[in-house]
């Protein structure tokens, strides 16, 4: 029994990742707490939702064959939602960031975070909704462990892309030029790095990848206006956790977060699951204050 909780933390956790990684990008490069984050993951599901049927010829998704009309859907919410955040960018933070106040681009995050989620309510409605009312049935993939294809599906993407973010990050030009602008913006622009065009990529990157963490949650769970406002603060848990500002840290949180919550379920009940995480986040850091992949000084 312990092992399916396990395996369900799991799922979980790379959902978190994926999330807490474009938090980890926005604070690295731009400085700001970006509370606003979760309604990308919002975005990025309903954009998907609003997809399939168009590349699918009108015909549902089912969630037992991953077809290419899912596929498409999700690449195509990734771009839609990347473009969402650049936008969010040009009209609001970009003339904010010249204020001293730092706080002040943080407080308008929670203003745009909370535009964004009645957007979706009136364009998309406040019921739930589903990429398929099919029943998926789970299979024994290890003893006493059962996954749905869709669960397999979300972890082994997961996976795929933590990988060619490393790979992005460390043997292409922009990538280095993003870890520069992280350390030293000053410095990076001296030197002739383009700072304001890592900061549109930085958007670019870190809003696609919550639209397929969004599509990732909605394809296991449902999709609601409410699931990125309900995530934001488990993946701010997961980035700090991990370290803020250490993308791998940020990996590690969320799959940490995800476990807790996961595994806590048979000792306090599925209502105490986010209270569960937050306080392994506590005493992790009364060890690590600066997180468990944090710089140390």
């Amino acid at each position: 029994m312990m092992g399916q909780y396990i395996a369900d933390g799991i799922v979980l956790g790379a959902t978190l990742a994926l999330g807490a990684i474009g938090l980890t990008l926005t604070y690295n490069i731009l400085r700001f707490a970006n509370f606003a984050h979760g309604e990308f993951l919002t975005f990025g599901a309903y954009f998907a939702l609003m997809i399939i049927p168009a590349v699918a010829g009108g015909a549902s998704y089912s969630p037992l064959t991953f077809g290419w009309s899912f596929l498409i859907a999700l690449a195509a919410a990734a771009a839609l939602t990347a473009v969402l955040a650049l936008l969010l960018d040009w009209l609001l933070y970009r003339p904010l960031r010249s204020s001293s106040i730092a706080a002040t681009v943080v407080i308008a995050s929670f203003g745009a975070s909370l535009a964004l989620r009645n957007l979706v309510v009136f364009v998309w409605g406040p019921q739930p909704e589903y990429y398929s009312r099919q029943i998926a049935l789970a299979q024994e993939v290890l003893p006493g462990v059962r996954l749905t294809a869709d669960e397999i599906f979300v972890v082994a993407l997961t996976a795929l892309l933590m990988v060619a973010l490393h790979l992005f990050l460390r043997r292409t030009r922009l990538g280095k030029a993003m870890r520069a602008v992280s350390d030293n913006p000053a410095l990076a622009s001296v030197t002739g790095i383009p700072v304001h065009g890592v900061i549109r990529w930085t958007w670019v990157v870190g809003g696609g990848l919550a639209a397929i963490a969004g599509v990732l949650y909605g394809l296991t769970v449902q999709i609601s206006p409410e699931m990125g406002f309900n995530l934001v603060l488990p993946m701010f848990a997961a980035a700090i956790l991990g370290g803020v500002g250490s993308i791998y840290g940020a990996v590690l949180g969320g799959l940490i977060i995800g476990l807790a919550e996961s595994v806590s379920v048979p000792l306090t009940g599925a209502a105490y699951k986010p209270a569960v995480g937050f306080l392994i986040m506590f005493l992790i850091l009364l060890f690590y204050p600066r997180g468990i992949l944090g710089e140390r000084s």
